[in-house]
């Protein structure tokens, strides 16, 4: 077996070569100096410090040499190396902040352009006038109170003097849920709030509800088969029908300014007794029934009147039914439609506009509170 090769000239392996190890020194030292940004430096890195790079591969030829030349060779080979990764550590310090400059130039948020490229969206103006009927009534001391949409035919009907042949009670105007013997029903009013607020409660009461409700409209511009209604209840001692007329008075001016009055006109409902339709004053005409600029007004077109609903003295009936006695406890009841009272607030006349969802018609309230 023969020995060790001791006449073995490193010199002759050319990529151990001190000129070759310095001329790859060199291109890559101009490599790293010719990078313009980051990736471009993340390049040049893989291609002259990676594993398959020319020096990673000289290095691997020190290996094969006799241990007297592998010292020179290795010092030759880590100082080209050792030079190699400090150019790319101060090469990768000046890019990077070359591209933090550049970043505070090109991605520097101008906040004068226009905000409105993703519309922003507002709060339906049916939520805000609830609101407002309800922070009216919470400021005088009453309370919010609130019930189901899928409602007991009997708390829906019956508890409120609605006889089992009253017309309101056909498929004409009710949402009957399956099977029908259940007697379950879409409320039709809110007025069964009112009917589980005297059998949960003892009097004084003092309570608004609003809500949707439902019939079978047909859905035009003027009717909906879903709506929303708020209804009021009094019952204490010595309710009359003035306290229901400075509630409404009170209420309408806070929601239109003063000098909104109401009146009543004789009417007819089967949970109150006597029964009252009731008008406001035209909020625009002030009652003239006259534009500004000569005319009709077109608000109240012309009558300086504006219907809302009705009202009235709580039917003692209701009020046996629902556990109040009527001997001790009187009290009064009103209902409008919210809908209705937005579109002649806003100037709506399409009620379908209050329900498409278009946001090009809710966007114009805002976030008026």
């Amino acid at each position: 077996m023969s020995g060790p090769n001791t006449d073995f000239d490193p010199v002759e392996v050319t990529p151990l070569s001190a000129a070759e190890v310095e001329r790859m020194r060199d291109e890559a030292l101009a490599a790293v100096e010719a990078a313009v940004d980051l990736p471009a430096l993340k390049a040049v890195r893989t291609a002259h410090a990676g594993d398959r790079s020319p020096l990673a591969l000289a290095n691997r030829e020190i290996g094969a040499l006799p241990p007297q030349a592998r010292k020179e060779a290795g010092q030759r080979v880590g100082q080209a190396r050792g030079a190699l990764t400090q150019a790319l550590a101060a090469r990768q310090e000046v890019l990077e902040v070359e591209h933090e400059e550049r970043m505070l130039v090109e991605e520097v948020v101008d906040v004068t352009l226009p905000w409105d490229r993703s519309p922003r969206g507002a709060r339906h103006p049916i939520t805000t006038m609830s609101e407002k009927i309800a922070d009216v009534f919470v400021a005088m001391g009453w309370e919010v109170a609130e019930g189901p949409v899928v409602e007991a035919e009997w708390l829906n009907f019956d508890a409120l003097n609605l006889g089992a042949d009253h017309p309101a009670r056909t498929m004409q105007d009710t949402f009957w849920t399956e099977p029908a013997d259940h007697g379950l029903v879409l409320r039709t009013q809110t007025s069964p709030v009112q009917a589980r607020t005297m059998l949960t409660r003892r009097p004084p009461i003092y309570v608004v509800c609003p809500g949707r409700v439902f019939r079978t409209d047909e859905y035009d511009a003027t009717h909906s088969p879903m709506f929303h209604q708020v209804e009021g209840l009094v019952v204490d001692r010595g309710i009359t029908m003035a306290h229901l007329r400075g509630s409404l008075d009170h209420m309408l001016q806070s929601l239109f300014g003063e000098g909104i009055t109401t009146r009543f006109r004789p009417s007819y409902f089967p949970f109150t007794e006597p029964s009252a339709e009731m008008d406001m004053v035209c909020f625009v005409c002030r009652g003239t029934g006259a534009a500004e600029q000569g005319g009709t007004c077109r608000t109240c077109r012309g009558e300086g009147w504006i219907e809302l609903g009705g009202c009235g003295i709580v039917n003692p009936r209701v009020l046996t039914a629902c556990g109040v006695d009527p001997d001790l406890y009187s009290g009064f009841a009103f209902g409008f439609g919210i809908d209705r009272m937005v579109m002649f607030r806003h100037g709506a006349e399409d009620l379908r506009d209050l329900f498409e969802a278009d946001v090009r018609f809710t966007l114009p309230f805002g976030s008026e509170v």
